[in-house]
């Protein structure tokens, strides 16, 4: 491990000791690690670890999860059940609530959330607990890790000074410091903790030859760099890239609308070029951890030095207006056939921020969902992914089962989220009228589907007109939409029985979408350019 402290030769003689020692430890996995938040981050990282050799104990304050993972169940996508209990029996892995555990370990990974608070400011309440709940019982020698998103800055401010103060301990000699910012893509079949790219930066030039020795160790590629600050920026620019872009295609959506221009059609043109250019495409908005909140994590720390980052404002009021442009123009849609949005039957096809994920976090559908029903209008919702949620006024909406009657039954169909379980031939086959806002319907047969970014058409009833415009809806429908994954879209696995969402519903706890969640990872990032899939980090 290259980089060593300033002092006397006693001192860097001990350093060289222990040096060799950590390295030492290293490859023979006899070193510990404790992860501090297991959610969509901290649990995968902490199977990364245990599935390399290393003793892993997982600390969680939320003791439902802990009960969970404690019986061999995993609640994240991508970890499989028998993954968790084959890493409990060979005692690589343990979840506990006690902070205590901490006292064991060599390395401490934390891995909590960083939303917002309600006056749009950075919220790191939960990074501030965990270093108060871990610093009495840090060893010497240990290193420890901040992977939640945050604002550049924090991890010497809010990990290192606090621990310094408290221990007496100076940064590079009695312990190491690291940010090593999260890139999760939930859902994602390509990408993983192991394969995706892994930035870290130290507090000293001995903190970053641990960190990257210890990761380096089980992961296939470490890209270091100069310090905790630029790591954290690093990892606010990705997102705040992506943010921009998506800002720009929403903006651009309704003008093609009223151009006469087909949006998917001109950027699947523009995705042809191989060079300087990447595909973004609208959505009802923007969800997950990312997009909407690291963007306002950047522009706060930027205000703090006297800067003002425009792009990121503007991009932002952009992007979270979507889910009213949404409503006003599903208002417009039952207008023209002749009802209103008071009273209408409105059924919403996905409440899951991105495709084929269970996670709620900033969904857009959320927002569509709470002005509906503002409106007067009668909201259902269905999700493969989601059998419940809690509503603004606590109340708990249930996911009812995808069918023809649901499509049938109801006055308007909006495609929220594109998951792979809809049977959208099934929809366009059976609904009244569906207004996608995901280009999901690409592909079917019907002229009762209005896609978001298509040419508006003159006032049409739907019912009487169908026929007229079956041809045209078909030659709109035929181009097999952009995917970044590939997936073709409107071809399905069966969506979940209403038993089986019932069952769901009984034996897992309700999702909160609105509330702040227990110490668990920030979720980041999906590699989705798309309205309201952020997916991760």
């Amino acid at each position: 491990m290259e980089g060593m402290e300033e002092g006397s030769s006693m001192h860097v003689g001990n350093k060289e000791t222990q040096e060799r020692t950590t390295l030492q430890n290293i490859n023979n996995r006899s070193l510990k690690a404790a992860v501090i938040g297991l959610g969509y981050v901290g649990l995968p990282m902490a199977m990364e670890m245990a599935q390399a050799g290393y003793q892993v104990q997982g600390i969680d304050i939320d003791g439902a999860k802990v009960a969970k993972l404690c019986a061999g169940k995993s609640y994240v996508i991508g970890i499989e059940d028998k993954v968790v209990q084959s890493l409990a029996q060979a005692g690589l892995f343990l979840a506990g609530t006690d902070f205590a555990a901490v006292a064991q370990a060599d390395v401490i990974v934390i891995c909590v959330p960083t939303p917002l608070t309600a006056e749009h400011q950075p919220d790191i309440s939960f990074i501030a607990a965990a270093v108060d709940g871990i610093t009495p019982y840090l060893q010497e020698g240990c290193l420890v890790i901040l992977e939640s998103t945050t604002y550049p800055g924090t991890t010497e401010e809010r990990v290192k000074q606090p621990i310094e103060a408290a221990k007496g301990w100076k940064v590079g000699q009695q312990f190491h410091v690291c940010y090593s910012p999260e890139r999760v893509d939930p859902g994602s079949v390509h990408y993983g903790v192991k394969n995706t790219p892994k930035i870290i930066g130290g507090s000293t030039p001995s903190c970053l030859s641990y960190g990257k020795a210890f990761y380096g160790s089980f992961l296939n590629e470490i890209v270091p760099v100069s310090s905790t600050t630029v790591a954290e920026t690093a990892k606010l620019f990705e997102n705040t890239f992506r943010s921009v872009n998506i800002a720009l295609v929403n903006e651009l959506t309704p003008a093609c609308e009223q151009m006469g221009v087909n949006i998917w059609e001109v950027l699947d043109a523009a995705a042809t070029k191989p060079f300087g250019y990447m595909p973004f495409y609208p959505g009802p908005g923007i969800g997950g951890h990312c997009i909407p909140i690291d963007p306002i994590y950047l522009s706060w720390a930027a205000g703090r030095q006297g800067s003002e980052l425009k792009f990121i404002s503007l991009a932002d009021a952009t992007n979270r207006q979507m889910p009213e442009r949404v409503v006003k123009r599903a208002a417009e849609l039952l207008e023209q056939n002749g009802s209103s949005l008071q009273r209408a039957r409105i059924v919403l096809a996905g409440m899951a921020y991105k495709k084929d994920i269970d996670d709620l976090r900033e969904s857009p559908a959320l927002d569509v969902y709470r002005l509906l029903c503002e409106a007067g209008a009668d909201v259902v919702f269905t999700d493969p992914m989601v059998p419940v949620f809690r509503k603004d006024d606590g109340t708990v909406a249930h996911a009812q089962p995808a069918s023809s009657a649901l499509w049938a039954g109801a006055d308007l169909v909006i495609i929220t989220t594109d998951h792979t379980g809809f049977d959208y031939q099934e929809m366009a086959d059976h609904a009244k009228l569906i207004f996608d806002t995901r280009n999901a319907t690409a592909g079917c047969v019907g002229g009762n589907i209005v896609v978001l970014g298509q040419p508006i058409r003159p006032e049409v009833n739907v019912v009487q007109g169908m026929k007229g415009i079956h041809e045209l809806q078909i030659h709109e429908n035929m181009r097999v939409s952009q995917k970044v994954d590939g997936d073709k879209q409107g071809h399905t696995n069966p969506i979940r029985s209403d038993s089986e969402a019932n069952v769901k519903a009984q034996t897992e706890p309700i999702i909160e979408p609105a509330s702040k969640p227990s110490i668990e990872p920030t979720n980041e990032h999906s590699h989705e350019n798309c309205g309201g899939s952020h997916g991760k980090s």
